[in-house]
């Protein structure tokens, strides 16, 4: 039987990401971070990049289906941010030159 002053557990989960570069790593961090200010007093997720690694911490008390929903959106907001990354380093790619030349 269930107490009436039972409170689900709190949920928690570190995701790591590594990246070649320090700049894409912090590619990554300025794409999902606008994804982290709104979020629910219940619900904590703090992104941080150390070197060429992304790390998300999160917290949350307002249930599983809140926390697996939570994961699925970071989940998303990172693939698209390195997808934006993939894309902005193919452009550049495509447009250097391939040979340069000195005028002296």
């Amino acid at each position: 039987m269930l107490r009436s002053n039972w409170e689900p557990p709190s949920l928690e989960a570190e995701i790591a990401f590594s990246y070649e570069t320090v700049a894409e790593a912090n590619a990554v961090v300025d794409g999902i971070s606008p994804d982290n200010v709104r979020i629910p007093e219940d619900l904590t997720i703090k992104t941080i990049r150390q070197g060429r690694k992304v790390l998300t911490n999160i917290e949350c008390e307002a249930g599983l289906l809140t926390f697996i929903a939570t994961i699925d959106d970071l989940l998303e907001a990172i693939s698209i941010a390195e997808r934006s990354v993939s894309a902005v380093e193919k452009k550049r790619t495509i447009h250097e030159p391939l040979f340069t030349s000195r005028v002296t």
